[in-house]
């Protein structure tokens, strides 16, 4: 029998998603000196479009994981390249609301060498398959930078809707005031889309 939790039962487990490209375990403290070594490939935290933690700053980063992860608001995944096993990133569900059955995927972040591979794409498969067939949520949100068109454009990609800006959302690390651009993908959109993510994977 397939497993179903509702969303009103249950907001997450410490589950694992694996896919062929990669697997998202939930992140713990003996994934953060692989993880420091993926953010330093690239040197991700140096992106002014981003919110990449500091390799300095990875203990305070995953206690803010546990501390959302026991408020029930969010999970987040060390992301693993199955070829070599070795941390390449990271990614979240994040800012869940049982009420309204909706949750966000986001700060996500891979180092250099993984992107522009279909590591990204399978994870977001897998974490809006999780979100739409187990935690049946009704809404799926990403957010990005205005100005980080890199992302704006792959989360079009995805098949998400981009329904307007946030002005003056979020004050960067630099003290930039950052518009933030929101997305959205509904749960009868998940079908087509689905369909879709699992075909450019194929090829």
């Amino acid at each position: 029998m397939a497993l179903t939790i509702s969303f009103q039962d249950e907001v997450f487990k410490r589950i694992t998603l694996d896919g062929q490209y990669c697997r998202l375990e939930p992140l713990t403290r003996d994934h953060l000196g692989d993880l420091e070594q993926a953010i330093r490939d690239g040197e991700l935290w140096k992106l002014v479009v981003t919110t990449v933690p500091h390799p300095d700053e990875l203990s305070g980063f995953f206690e803010a994981a546990q501390s959302n992860f026991q408020k029930g608001e969010g999970l987040t995944f060390a992301t693993i390249d199955q070829e070599s096993g070795r941390v390449v990133g990271s990614t979240r569900f994040m800012s869940a609301s049982l009420e309204h059955k909706r949750v966000e995927i986001g700060s996500t972040f891979l180092a250099k060498s993984a992107q522009r591979t279909a590591i990204n794409t399978e994870a977001k498969l897998l974490m809006m398959s999780y979100a739409f067939e187990v935690l049946k949520v009704n809404r799926l949100e990403l957010k990005t930078d205005y100005l980080n068109t890199v992302s704006r454009t792959a989360i079009l990609r995805l098949g998400a809707r981009e329904e307007g800006v946030l002005r003056n959302h979020m004050v960067m690390r630099d003290g930039r005031v950052r518009d933030t651009v929101m997305f959205s993908i509904l749960e009868n959109d998940w079908s087509a889309i689905k369909s879709d993510l699992k075909a450019k994977l194929s090829h």
